[in-house]
């Protein structure tokens, strides 16, 4: 008799009964068949659907899953319309290979979606302003209220500088004293984190879920940006300071400043390795000692 691969498990075997298992072991588990030649380069994988059956899990983390063995060059076609493919050369995902750096606005936004399909949803950030963050959270709150994904539970703490230290940028490149840019910079962020946390509180209301948002304030300015998603991912980026021309109050000022939303993210997924685990696990230690010592309450007021 012959067996359909979409339509069996990827191993001959059904799932025993047991815990059910985070997207990470599902990852470890595929990649561990892909490298030992179970899975043959070129091969048709399961569907979604069967592999959920399979490891007894839920889609959206199948779909995680399946995002980071394509990340690692493992698997090719991972998308929801069709089964995922081998890749023709798995051997590209060995160790020391790495998903390539995008665009803070290209990478941010399809990590987060897949970060919400899970049940416990839980999103750490630090950053100069929340522009970033509320800008890609807007497709995972789309699939929320399109009814295609609901998690159960969303913590998100943020970090940004604090209102009352004096920010090293954006800043003037004559350094005048001028607070213009200070005052700017600081009604971005409270306009935007007010957003941020108004769009996700309101899910509350709206489907049930049980939301927490928390900010605090830094006392400094950070040079770098980070997202930590599910406890399983860091995304990192560098505010490179650029200098240009900005308008305020009809009067054009030569300052430093650093675009966010272009600064190329780099990822970092635990269980993808040494390397990525550990810094995985150290930007969270990094960002719980900030939040636990230095940084203080953070009020939304000009």
């Amino acid at each position: 008799m012959v067996v359909d691969p979409e339509h069996a498990p990827v191993n001959g075997r059904k799932r025993s009964p047991g815990p059910q298992r985070s997207h990470r072991e599902v990852a470890e588990e595929l990649r561990t068949r892909i490298r030992s030649g179970v899975l043959r380069p070129g091969q048709r994988m399961p569907t979604q659907a069967k592999l959920a059956d399979e490891f007894g899990v839920e889609r959206g983390a199948v779909r995680q899953a399946l995002r980071i063995l394509q990340s690692e060059h493992l698997l090719a076609n991972v998308s929801k319309g069709s089964p995922a493919i081998v890749a023709p050369d798995p051997g590209r995902g060995q160790a020391g290979d790495a998903a390539p750096p995008q665009p803070t606005m290209v990478g941010l936004a399809p990590r987060l979606t897949a970060a919400f399909a899970t049940p416990h949803v839980a999103i750490d950030a630090l950053c100069l302003t929340s522009v970033s963050l509320t800008l890609a959270m807007s497709e995972p709150l789309r699939l929320i209220y399109a009814g295609r994904i609901k998690p159960a539970k969303v913590d998100v703490r943020v970090l940004l500088p604090g209102r009352d230290i004096d920010l090293a940028f954006p800043a003037r490149v004559d350094d005048t004293g001028d607070d213009r840019l200070q005052r700017r910079w600081l009604a971005q962020r409270n306009a935007q984190g007010q957003v941020l946390k108004h769009n996700l509180l309101a899910l509350r209301s709206s489907h049930g879920i049980d939301v927490h948002v928390t900010f605090r304030a830094l006392p400094f300015t950070p040079p770098v940006k980070l997202y930590l998603l599910n406890e399983s991912e860091a995304l990192f980026a560098y505010y490179t300071l650029t200098k240009r021309d900005a308008e305020i109050d009809h009067e054009y000022l030569e300052m430093y400043d650093a675009q966010g939303t272009q600064s190329m993210l780099f990822a970092f997924e635990q269980g993808a390795g040494l390397r990525d685990t550990t810094f995985v696990e150290q930007s969270h230690l990094w960002f719980n000692a900030l939040w636990e010592t230095i940084s203080s309450e953070l009020r939304f007021t000009n």
